[in-house]
């Protein structure tokens, strides 16, 4: 297939465009280097060295005989370009990545939250207006988030894969109708991803677009087999309160003997998903589209769920590391319950990975190998959902010696 990567320089979009170019596929990457762009005015680096993208293509070319095209476009603002770049490409496939992924960020000021929003909606929206303006046919597969379902939905109730059958009371009866699952987000970011929802629906519903939108857990891990290949080709390792995702940053910090940063009781139960699953889940997602004129697929793009506390005892347990616990920044419950349906998935091939010593050891060693480029003064989120809401900022150590 020829597939055109949007955000393919990112944390989930780099990985996903190697895989997909190594699975034989003619991949094109549209990136405006935005996350890049994060990394300054954050003035925090993934923890792994991240090259030009310039390089990173050259060493991919070097190492597998491949190549992989790159455009610099901005998605939500140079919508000419990309109708140009649609008509250029005739894309089979489009995974969608390129919107701004962290919660956190999107909580931290008015601007990041205003930036949140105008990325990602207008993203999402030129996209869709440009495939009809163009009527390029091309299979899209939106990475959204679990998020988008909220942390509320508990009990033995699993939460299903988009979509939930309602009864509405008539004066002649029940009457069945399938709906969206209700939204329910957390931050500014999750917002934009019910958002997506939205149009979706309605541009399959309007254009015939197909459309598969992917609500991922949290991920974790760094390589994938294609990543490991070369230092030059690594992919993200974020630490930070902003970027860094939970069991990443406890295994970061334990490697640096920095505690373990649990936000309030640490009984939020999240659903996990490893960056080699990810990967795959976007090639199944692209083999098995919706046809036209259905209404759009989704799929629960996770393996297994944790609870917060249980992945730090975890930790905690095989390193030695000290747990503490920080007031919580976001609005939410202090323990909820998580269970996930992602039957399609598994019916469509995906033998999943789950958590093992194999696979945590893997993120130590790369953790530990870079812990010289850690900031700690970047590991304690700053990010807060409220007014008045603290963080502490009395958790700061020296780094070890190697």
């Amino acid at each position: 297939m020829r597939v055109l990567v949007l955000g393919g320089d990112g944390f989930c979009g780099w990985p996903t465009s190697l895989y997909l170019s190594d699975r034989g596929h003619d991949v094109t990457i549209c990136d405006n280097l935005s996350r890049r762009k994060i990394d300054i005015e954050l003035e925090v680096e993934s923890l792994t060295p991240i090259r030009t993208i310039g390089e990173r293509l050259h060493t991919w070319r070097e190492v597998s005989g491949r190549t992989i095209g790159f455009v610099n476009l901005d998605l939500a603002t140079e919508y000419d370009r990309l109708v140009a770049l649609l008509l250029e490409l005739r894309p089979d496939a489009i995974v969608h990545f390129a919107e701004q992924r962290a919660a956190p960020y999107s909580m931290r000021s008015a601007a990041t939250k205003r930036y949140t929003v105008d990325n990602n909606v207008r993203a999402t929206h030129n996209l869709l207006t440009a495939l009809v303006e163009t009527r390029v046919d091309a299979a899209i597969a939106h990475l959204g988030t679990m998020g988008v379902y909220g942390y509320g939905w508990s009990g033995s109730a699993p939460i299903p894969e988009g979509y939930l059958t309602v009864k509405v009371p008539t004066p002649d009866g029940d009457l069945e109708r399938e709906i969206l699952h209700p939204a329910n987000p957390g931050s500014v970011y999750h917002m934009t991803k019910t958002l997506d929802q939205l149009l979706f629906a309605f541009y399959a519903k309007n254009d015939g677009l197909r459309i598969t939108d992917l609500h991922q857990g949290i991920v974790w891990g760094t390589q994938t087999d294609q990543t490991a290949r070369d230092e030059r080709l690594i992919n993200r390792f974020d630490y930070d309160g902003d970027y860094g995702t939970v069991l990443n940053r406890f295994l970061m910090q334990a490697a640096i003997g920095h505690p373990l940063t649990v936000h309030g009781t640490g009984g939020q139960t999240r659903a996990f998903i490893h960056i080699k699953d990810t990967v795959r889940c976007v090639e199944i997602a692209l083999k098995n589209p919706p046809a036209a004129g259905d209404k759009p697929m989704v799929l629960n793009q996770m393996t297994e769920t944790h609870r917060v506390i249980d992945l730090a005892k975890l930790i905690s347990d095989t390193t030695g590391a000290d747990v503490a616990y920080l007031p919580n920044p976001r609005r939410e419950a202090e323990e909820n319950e998580l269970i996930v349906r992602n039957d399609q998935f598994l019916a469509l091939g995906l033998d999943p990975t789950t958590l093992s010593q194999g696979l945590l050891a893997e993120c130590t060693d790369i953790a530990t190998r870079y812990m010289r480029r850690a900031d700690l003064t970047k590991i304690v989120s700053r990010s807060v959902w409220r007014a008045g809401m603290e963080t502490s900022g009395d958790l700061m150590t020296e780094l070890p010696e190697a």
